[in-house]
């Protein structure tokens, strides 16, 4: 994998995990190699998608579990059957 690839990939793997720290020291390789703000906001808003939707998912799982099913999502899968970011 080239390293252009691999500072995208971090950046939104930073912003997935909530690591601000993450998120600059990958932010500097990014501006280094050139990126644009563009392509950084969309590295990061990739991550948070992908954070979003396991949270999304764990907490419908969990209601499941318990029997707490939020009436206004389909019961018709379990939360282990849906995709949780596409």
């Amino acid at each position: 994998m080239d390293e252009r690839t691999k500072v995208l990939i971090s950046l939104g793997s930073a912003a997935a995990a909530n690591c601000v720290p993450c998120f600059e020291h990958f932010f500097k390789k990014a501006l280094a190699a050139n990126f644009t703000l563009d392509d950084i906001q969309e590295a990061a808003e990739i991550g948070d998608q992908v954070k979003r939707g396991a949270g999304t998912t764990v907490k419908t799982r969990i209601n499941e579990m318990i029997g707490r099913t939020d009436p206004r999502r389909s019961t018709s899968a379990t939360a282990a059957d849906r995709p949780c970011c596409g």
